[in-house]
């Protein structure tokens, strides 16, 4: 069976072998609601720091004839250990000059001699998810986008596209409304109002919001008018009349999912994966894998995959499409809560997966806070957790796929926060759950250091 580097070769280029260039500009969501009405939210400039130097994942999507451009070289130290494991890096190329604030793609068209240099390669460029960044950088270095337009992705990325396909399609999703027009909001609240006054939770959700962002409780018929009223003026400021939200009843769930299949060019549909998201007092942290589902409930999955893999042909999308579902307290699958039409956290997991998360073995991708006072480098890391690191194909512990993100942050004048993400791999929930709870204390005490 084709690994998934080849699979996504063929899909997005009809080539098996065709060597790509990986862009990982994380939250390009925050691309395409450029111009776009949105909900009040509050971000900090180190957390953009962390995030866009979540590139480095892409470092491990690629293949040995591959190349990925980074904001940043990676440590030479985190290197060596992935190679060590047999792991085949593709060449890297680095920005001359990163900007904490800017994502990977916006670092590199801001480089003249990079711009030259991906000009020369005999390759296709791949992303995260295609905006008019990637379309411009795509067009300076003459290397052809193994994508669709940044239009087509924006519109299938919408959560307003994901109710009216769901609907289309008649899948089961969580009563709600999508809004184009500040009409159609205005009823949508009106509906939504007795489930509030009856206790029940309603949110507001931008429809390209990203990693929390961009969505709003409505709590109160107080609330709802402030919140239409806020909305009315930005529309009637801006004379920008055309609006993109979708208004939902927040469901009890038991399980949140997130699957994967690839659409390729010619229309045809391959399942990827389902996995388990895994949270802490409610937060997403990371996914488990494999998903513990019954047969039915995968096959659902699988059904609506090729169902939605169709429409997404049909409307001239092609690539990597995530898929968030959830599993309700009676086992019940709502298989479609939301789109993306794009690589997702759980994509940069597989090519790991498919090496060490053998038969018998389960897995929990995650990442762990760190508060620091001063750079960590990995082998410092690495002998904080000795012991706790897998260190073989076939072995157990931490596998860590992005160093980049702990020293993100770092400033010589202050303490800052980072984030280790890893894959703990393990022969049971037991065994994971064991080392979790140790590589989470010695990191403690690293900060108290």
């Amino acid at each position: 069976m084709d690994n998934f580097n080849t699979r996504l070769k063929r899909a997005v280029t009809g080539r098996p072998d065709a060597p790509l260039v990986f862009l990982g500009n994380f939250e390009v969501e925050e691309q395409w609601a450029r111009g776009e009405h949105t909900l009040p939210r509050v971000s900090a400039a180190g957390g953009s720091a962390v995030v866009n130097h979540m590139d480095e994942f892409a470092l491990l999507l690629a293949g040995p004839d591959d190349h990925v451009v980074l904001k940043a070289a990676p440590d030479a130290d985190h290197l060596a250990y992935l190679t060590g494991l047999g792991v085949e890096l593709p060449t890297v190329h680095v920005v001359a000059e990163q900007d904490p604030l800017r994502n990977v793609t916006e670092d590199a068209l801001v480089d003249p001699a990079l711009v030259e240099t991906l000009s020369g390669l005999d390759a296709h460029l791949v992303a995260h998810g295609v905006s008019e960044v990637e379309e411009r950088l795509a067009a300076a270095t003459g290397l052809p986008l193994a994508a669709p337009d940044a239009a087509t992705c924006k519109t299938v990325n919408s959560k307003v596209y994901s109710r009216r396909v769901a609907d289309e399609l008649g899948l089961r999703q969580p009563a709600g409304w999508a809004c184009d027009t500040l009409e159609q909001l205005r009823q949508a609240f009106a509906e939504a109002a007795p489930l509030v006054e009856r206790g029940e939770k309603v949110v507001v959700k931008e429809a390209l919001g990203v990693s929390g962002k961009g969505i709003a409780v409505l709590e109160s018929p107080r609330r709802i008018d402030r919140l239409f009223r806020m909305i009315a003026k930005s529309v009637e400021k801006s004379g920008q009349e055309r609006i993109a939200f979708c208004v939902e009843n927040w469901v009890a769930k038991k399980t949140d999912l997130n699957y994967q299949f690839t659409v390729g060019r010619d229309g045809a549909t391959h399942f990827d994966f389902v996995k388990e998201l895994y949270t802490e007092g409610g937060v997403h942290k990371g996914h488990r894998m494999p998903a513990r589902l019954s047969g039915a409930q995968t096959d659902e999955l699988v059904a609506t995959a090729e169902l939605l893999g169709k429409k997404l042909a049909a409307d001239g999308y092609f690539g990597v499409v995530g898929v968030d579902a959830m599993v309700d307290p009676d086992d019940g699958l709502y298989p479609v809560i939301e789109i993306n039409a794009r690589y997702n956290m759980s994509t940069y997991q597989v090519p790991l997966q498919e090496r060490f998360v053998g038969e018998g073995l389960i897995a929990l991708a995650r990442h762990y806070p760190l508060r620091l006072t001063g750079e960590l480098g990995f082998g410092t890391v690495r002998a904080l957790l000795d012991g706790l690191v897998l260190d073989r194909p076939g072995g157990t512990g931490l596998l860590v796929n992005n160093f980049a993100t702990v020293n993100a942050g770092a400033r010589a004048d202050a303490a800052f926060d980072g984030r280790l993400y890893g894959i703990v791999v393990g022969a049971s929930d037991a065994e994971i759950a064991a080392v979790d709870a140790e590589i989470t204390t010695r990191l403690v005490e690293q900060e108290r250091r």
